[in-house]
Protein backbone atom coordinates (compact mmCIF):
# COMPACT_ATOMS: atom_id res chain seq x y z
CA UNK A 1 0.00 0.00 0.00
CA UNK A 2 1.01 3.58 -1.02
CA UNK A 3 1.37 5.81 2.03
CA UNK A 4 0.83 9.45 1.17
CA UNK A 5 3.00 12.45 2.51
CA UNK A 6 0.02 13.67 4.47
CA UNK A 7 -0.15 10.01 6.03
CA UNK A 8 3.39 9.80 6.68
CA UNK A 9 3.61 13.59 8.89
CA UNK A 10 -0.01 13.27 10.53
CA UNK A 11 0.42 16.35 12.88
CA UNK A 12 -0.57 15.27 16.67
CA UNK A 13 -1.67 18.52 17.31
CA UNK A 14 -4.79 19.76 15.13
CA UNK A 15 -5.52 23.51 16.38
CA UNK A 16 -8.53 23.17 13.78
CA UNK A 17 -9.86 20.48 15.87
CA UNK A 18 -10.98 23.33 18.63
CA UNK A 19 -12.46 25.59 16.10
CA UNK A 20 -14.51 22.48 14.57
CA UNK A 21 -17.93 23.44 16.62
CA UNK A 22 -19.08 26.51 18.07
CA UNK A 23 -19.76 25.20 21.73
CA UNK A 24 -16.26 24.49 21.38
CA UNK A 25 -15.21 27.87 20.13
CA UNK A 26 -16.52 29.42 22.60
CA UNK A 27 -15.65 27.68 25.42
CA UNK A 28 -11.90 27.74 24.50
CA UNK A 29 -12.63 31.99 23.86
CA UNK A 30 -9.95 33.96 25.45
CA UNK A 31 -11.34 37.51 25.33
CA UNK A 32 -15.20 38.03 26.42
CA UNK A 33 -17.08 40.92 25.35
CA UNK A 34 -20.22 42.19 27.29
CA UNK A 35 -22.93 44.90 27.30
CA UNK A 36 -21.15 45.81 31.03
CA UNK A 37 -17.83 46.17 29.39
CA UNK A 38 -19.39 49.18 27.52
CA UNK A 39 -19.83 53.09 28.02
CA UNK A 40 -21.93 55.20 26.23
CA UNK A 41 -21.48 59.01 25.26
CA UNK A 42 -23.91 61.25 25.08
CA UNK A 43 -24.05 65.09 24.26
CA UNK A 44 -26.23 67.29 25.88
CA UNK A 45 -27.48 71.13 25.13
CA UNK A 46 -30.00 73.22 26.90
CA UNK A 47 -34.15 73.52 25.79
CA UNK A 48 -36.96 70.97 26.46
CA UNK A 49 -37.90 68.71 24.29
CA UNK A 50 -34.64 69.50 21.86
CA UNK A 51 -32.83 66.80 20.25
CA UNK A 52 -30.38 67.94 17.19
CA UNK A 53 -28.66 65.18 14.71
CA UNK A 54 -24.89 65.50 14.26
CA UNK A 55 -24.22 65.16 11.04
CA UNK A 56 -21.06 63.50 10.62
CA UNK A 57 -21.88 60.78 13.57
CA UNK A 58 -25.51 59.16 11.87
CA UNK A 59 -27.38 57.66 14.44
CA UNK A 60 -26.21 60.14 17.43
CA UNK A 61 -27.87 63.00 18.85
CA UNK A 62 -27.15 66.10 21.06
CA UNK A 63 -30.37 65.89 23.76
CA UNK A 64 -31.76 68.40 26.10
CA UNK A 65 -31.74 67.36 29.62
CA UNK A 66 -35.31 65.86 29.58
CA UNK A 67 -34.21 63.72 26.56
CA UNK A 68 -31.36 62.92 28.13
CA UNK A 69 -33.31 61.23 31.34
CA UNK A 70 -35.45 59.29 29.34
CA UNK A 71 -32.24 57.97 27.30
CA UNK A 72 -30.53 57.12 30.21
CA UNK A 73 -33.44 54.84 31.53
CA UNK A 74 -33.43 52.94 28.03
CA UNK A 75 -29.49 52.35 28.72
CA UNK A 76 -29.58 51.22 31.91
CA UNK A 77 -32.63 48.66 30.66
CA UNK A 78 -30.31 47.21 28.42
CA UNK A 79 -27.37 46.76 30.65
CA UNK A 80 -25.15 49.30 30.04
CA UNK A 81 -23.33 50.09 33.75
CA UNK A 82 -22.15 53.65 32.85
CA UNK A 83 -22.66 57.07 30.45
CA UNK A 84 -20.30 59.90 29.62
CA UNK A 85 -21.17 63.70 29.28
CA UNK A 86 -20.09 66.11 27.03
CA UNK A 87 -21.83 69.61 27.01
CA UNK A 88 -22.74 71.75 24.19
CA UNK A 89 -22.09 75.18 25.49
CA UNK A 90 -24.00 77.87 23.37
CA UNK A 91 -21.54 80.48 22.17
CA UNK A 92 -22.80 83.84 24.23
CA UNK A 93 -21.57 81.26 27.40
CA UNK A 94 -18.03 80.91 26.27
CA UNK A 95 -15.20 82.99 27.46
CA UNK A 96 -11.58 83.36 27.51
CA UNK A 97 -11.27 81.84 30.98
CA UNK A 98 -14.07 79.24 30.26
CA UNK A 99 -16.34 80.70 33.78
CA UNK A 100 -19.21 78.36 32.40
CA UNK A 101 -16.64 75.41 33.18
CA UNK A 102 -17.34 75.22 36.96
CA UNK A 103 -21.22 77.02 36.98
CA UNK A 104 -23.11 75.39 39.62
CA UNK A 105 -25.94 75.68 37.79
CA UNK A 106 -23.99 74.95 34.42
CA UNK A 107 -26.03 72.37 31.89
CA UNK A 108 -23.23 69.42 32.74
CA UNK A 109 -24.42 70.32 36.97
CA UNK A 110 -27.98 70.10 36.50
CA UNK A 111 -27.63 66.98 34.05
CA UNK A 112 -25.68 65.05 37.09
CA UNK A 113 -27.62 66.31 39.74
CA UNK A 114 -31.53 65.62 37.48
CA UNK A 115 -29.85 62.01 36.41
CA UNK A 116 -28.49 60.77 40.12
CA UNK A 117 -32.41 61.75 40.86
CA UNK A 118 -34.11 59.73 39.07
CA UNK A 119 -31.56 57.05 38.06
CA UNK A 120 -29.30 56.73 40.80
CA UNK A 121 -27.96 53.28 39.92
CA UNK A 122 -26.69 54.68 36.36
CA UNK A 123 -22.54 55.37 36.83
CA UNK A 124 -22.19 58.49 35.42
CA UNK A 125 -18.76 60.34 34.30
CA UNK A 126 -17.93 63.88 33.36
CA UNK A 127 -15.67 65.50 31.43
CA UNK A 128 -13.05 67.52 32.80
CA UNK A 129 -11.92 69.81 30.16
CA UNK A 130 -12.38 73.38 28.90
CA UNK A 131 -13.00 72.96 25.11
CA UNK A 132 -16.40 72.86 25.14
CA UNK A 133 -16.65 76.35 27.10
CA UNK A 134 -13.27 78.64 25.71
CA UNK A 135 -14.07 81.36 23.02
CA UNK A 136 -11.24 79.94 21.47
CA UNK A 137 -11.80 75.84 21.43
CA UNK A 138 -8.59 75.40 23.17
CA UNK A 139 -8.64 72.77 26.27
CA UNK A 140 -7.33 75.18 28.59
CA UNK A 141 -6.46 79.14 28.62
CA UNK A 142 -4.18 80.92 26.42
CA UNK A 143 -2.33 83.41 26.51
CA UNK A 144 -1.60 86.38 23.81
CA UNK A 145 0.61 83.97 21.66
CA UNK A 146 -2.29 81.42 21.59
CA UNK A 147 -0.23 78.75 24.14
CA UNK A 148 -2.21 77.20 26.81
CA UNK A 149 -0.93 77.88 30.69
CA UNK A 150 -0.50 74.75 32.50
CA UNK A 151 -1.12 75.62 35.85
CA UNK A 152 -3.60 78.61 35.06
CA UNK A 153 -5.80 75.75 33.28
CA UNK A 154 -5.30 73.08 36.15
CA UNK A 155 -6.64 76.00 38.70
CA UNK A 156 -9.73 76.09 36.40
CA UNK A 157 -9.57 72.35 36.06
CA UNK A 158 -9.93 71.79 40.12
CA UNK A 159 -13.17 73.96 40.17
CA UNK A 160 -14.60 72.25 37.21
CA UNK A 161 -13.88 68.56 39.25
CA UNK A 162 -15.27 70.04 42.56
CA UNK A 163 -18.18 71.56 40.76
CA UNK A 164 -19.14 68.11 39.31
CA UNK A 165 -18.40 66.28 42.24
CA UNK A 166 -21.07 68.30 44.26
CA UNK A 167 -23.78 67.49 41.73
CA UNK A 168 -22.79 63.76 42.16
CA UNK A 169 -20.72 62.55 39.42
CA UNK A 170 -19.58 59.10 40.19
CA UNK A 171 -15.96 59.78 38.07
CA UNK A 172 -14.84 62.82 36.93
CA UNK A 173 -12.41 62.38 33.70
CA UNK A 174 -10.06 64.61 32.97
CA UNK A 175 -9.41 65.10 29.04
CA UNK A 176 -7.31 68.40 28.71
CA UNK A 177 -3.46 66.25 29.23
CA UNK A 178 -2.54 69.21 31.66
CA UNK A 179 1.31 68.01 33.18
CA UNK A 180 0.06 67.49 37.08
CA UNK A 181 -3.61 68.47 37.32
CA UNK A 182 -4.81 64.90 38.01
CA UNK A 183 -2.92 65.50 41.42
CA UNK A 184 -4.37 68.75 42.32
CA UNK A 185 -7.72 67.69 41.05
CA UNK A 186 -6.87 64.68 44.05
CA UNK A 187 -6.37 66.99 46.52
CA UNK A 188 -8.93 69.10 45.69
CA UNK A 189 -11.56 66.25 45.74
CA UNK A 190 -10.35 64.61 49.27
CA UNK A 191 -9.77 68.03 51.41
CA UNK A 192 -13.73 68.96 50.22
CA UNK A 193 -14.98 65.03 51.21
CA UNK A 194 -15.29 63.58 47.92
CA UNK A 195 -12.87 60.55 48.64
CA UNK A 196 -15.08 58.22 46.79
CA UNK A 197 -15.27 60.37 43.55
CA UNK A 198 -13.20 58.37 41.34
CA UNK A 199 -10.68 59.80 38.33
CA UNK A 200 -10.60 58.46 35.02
CA UNK A 201 -7.20 60.44 33.55
CA UNK A 202 -7.30 60.39 29.67
CA UNK A 203 -3.57 59.72 30.62
CA UNK A 204 -2.53 59.01 26.67
CA UNK A 205 -4.92 60.99 24.91
CA UNK A 206 -2.89 61.35 21.46
CA UNK A 207 -3.51 64.34 18.66
CA UNK A 208 -5.58 62.62 16.50
CA UNK A 209 -7.25 63.35 13.43
CA UNK A 210 -10.04 60.97 14.06
CA UNK A 211 -11.79 63.75 16.46
CA UNK A 212 -13.40 66.39 14.37
CA UNK A 213 -16.53 64.39 13.96
CA UNK A 214 -16.75 64.91 18.01
CA UNK A 215 -15.32 68.65 17.85
CA UNK A 216 -18.73 69.03 15.67
CA UNK A 217 -21.00 67.28 17.94
CA UNK A 218 -19.94 70.53 20.96
CA UNK A 219 -19.46 73.14 19.00
CA UNK A 220 -15.62 73.43 19.31
CA UNK A 221 -14.87 73.26 16.07
CA UNK A 222 -15.27 76.40 14.68
CA UNK A 223 -14.23 78.27 17.51
CA UNK A 224 -10.57 76.13 17.15
CA UNK A 225 -10.61 77.57 13.94
CA UNK A 226 -7.09 76.21 11.65
CA UNK A 227 -5.15 75.57 15.57
CA UNK A 228 -4.58 72.46 16.40
CA UNK A 229 -3.79 71.13 19.87
CA UNK A 230 0.13 69.20 19.38
CA UNK A 231 1.32 71.56 22.45
CA UNK A 232 -0.52 69.24 25.19
CA UNK A 233 -2.04 66.32 23.31
CA UNK A 234 0.50 63.31 22.73
CA UNK A 235 2.41 62.73 19.62
CA UNK A 236 0.99 59.53 17.35
CA UNK A 237 4.64 58.79 16.79
CA UNK A 238 5.20 58.23 20.49
CA UNK A 239 4.38 55.09 22.60
CA UNK A 240 6.97 55.23 25.05
CA UNK A 241 5.99 58.56 26.40
CA UNK A 242 2.67 56.87 26.81
CA UNK A 243 4.13 54.61 29.68
CA UNK A 244 5.57 57.75 30.99
CA UNK A 245 2.14 59.60 31.16
CA UNK A 246 0.36 56.93 32.85
CA UNK A 247 2.84 56.55 35.17
CA UNK A 248 2.72 60.13 36.60
CA UNK A 249 -1.15 60.22 36.56
CA UNK A 250 -1.06 56.58 38.72
CA UNK A 251 1.20 58.20 40.93
CA UNK A 252 -0.66 61.76 41.09
CA UNK A 253 -3.87 59.66 42.34
CA UNK A 254 -5.93 58.25 39.29
CA UNK A 255 -8.22 55.32 39.38
CA UNK A 256 -8.03 54.36 35.60
CA UNK A 257 -6.58 55.35 32.89
CA UNK A 258 -7.70 56.12 29.30
CA UNK A 259 -6.16 55.39 25.89
CA UNK A 260 -7.36 57.48 22.93
CA UNK A 261 -8.46 56.68 20.29
CA UNK A 262 -8.74 53.29 20.15
CA UNK A 263 -7.93 51.32 17.05
CA UNK A 264 -5.42 52.97 16.19
CA UNK A 265 -3.70 52.59 19.54
CA UNK A 266 -3.91 49.24 20.27
CA UNK A 267 -0.40 49.06 21.02
CA UNK A 268 -0.48 51.66 23.69
CA UNK A 269 -3.30 49.52 25.71
CA UNK A 270 -1.40 46.16 25.27
CA UNK A 271 1.29 47.63 26.43
CA UNK A 272 -0.02 49.98 29.40
CA UNK A 273 -1.97 47.10 30.45
CA UNK A 274 0.73 44.51 30.52
CA UNK A 275 3.11 46.92 32.56
CA UNK A 276 0.80 48.63 34.59
CA UNK A 277 -1.74 45.86 35.13
CA UNK A 278 -4.24 48.78 36.72
CA UNK A 279 -8.49 49.66 35.20
CA UNK A 280 -7.58 50.71 31.62
CA UNK A 281 -10.21 52.14 29.38
CA UNK A 282 -10.12 52.83 25.64
CA UNK A 283 -12.19 55.26 23.60
CA UNK A 284 -13.40 54.37 20.21
CA UNK A 285 -13.67 57.84 19.14
CA UNK A 286 -15.91 59.63 16.93
CA UNK A 287 -14.28 59.34 13.36
CA UNK A 288 -13.92 55.44 14.24
CA UNK A 289 -17.55 55.29 14.30
CA UNK A 290 -18.24 57.65 11.55
CA UNK A 291 -15.81 55.50 9.48
CA UNK A 292 -17.62 52.24 10.25
CA UNK A 293 -21.04 53.98 9.58
CA UNK A 294 -20.12 55.31 6.73
CA UNK A 295 -18.92 52.36 4.91
CA UNK A 296 -22.62 50.41 6.56
CA UNK A 297 -24.32 52.83 4.92
CA UNK A 298 -22.86 51.91 1.20
CA UNK A 299 -23.32 48.32 2.19
CA UNK A 300 -19.48 47.96 1.78
CA UNK A 301 -18.96 45.88 5.05
CA UNK A 302 -21.22 43.93 7.48
CA UNK A 303 -21.89 46.93 10.54
CA UNK A 304 -22.35 44.58 13.38
CA UNK A 305 -19.86 42.32 12.17
CA UNK A 306 -17.29 44.68 12.45
CA UNK A 307 -18.60 46.79 14.85
CA UNK A 308 -17.57 43.43 17.56
CA UNK A 309 -14.91 42.79 15.61
CA UNK A 310 -13.53 46.03 16.75
CA UNK A 311 -14.72 46.16 19.84
CA UNK A 312 -13.49 43.01 20.89
CA UNK A 313 -9.70 43.91 19.61
CA UNK A 314 -9.89 46.76 21.84
CA UNK A 315 -10.67 43.90 24.99
CA UNK A 316 -8.47 41.19 23.88
CA UNK A 317 -5.60 43.91 23.81
CA UNK A 318 -6.45 44.55 27.46
CA UNK A 319 -9.66 47.63 28.02
CA UNK A 320 -11.51 46.94 30.83
CA UNK A 321 -14.22 49.37 29.76
CA UNK A 322 -14.50 50.86 26.52
CA UNK A 323 -16.45 54.14 25.68
CA UNK A 324 -17.90 53.85 22.67
CA UNK A 325 -20.97 55.30 20.66
CA UNK A 326 -22.27 51.83 19.45
CA UNK A 327 -22.56 50.95 23.32
CA UNK A 328 -26.67 51.67 22.39
CA UNK A 329 -26.33 49.45 19.55
CA UNK A 330 -24.24 46.23 20.73
CA UNK A 331 -26.47 45.88 24.05
CA UNK A 332 -29.36 45.97 21.74
CA UNK A 333 -27.72 43.32 19.61
CA UNK A 334 -26.79 41.21 22.26
CA UNK A 335 -30.30 41.24 23.49
CA UNK A 336 -31.61 39.86 20.64
CA UNK A 337 -28.76 37.24 20.21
Amino acid sequence: MTISFTQRHFPTTRLRRLRYSAFLRELVAQAHLTTKDLIYPLFIIEGTQCTQPISAMPGIHRLSIDLLLKEAEELLSLGIPAIALFPVIEESKKTALAEEAYHPNGLIQRAVRELKKSIPELGIITDVALDPFTSHGQDGIIDQNGYVLNDTTTDILIKQALSHADAGADIVAPSDMMDGRIGAIRAALDSHQFINTAILAYSAKYASSFYAPFREAVGSAANLNKADKYQYQMDPRNAEEALHEIALDLQEGADMVMIKPGMPYLDILKEAKSFFKVPTFIYQVSGEYAMLKAAAERGWINEKACVIESLMAMKRAGADAILTYYAKEVATWFGKS
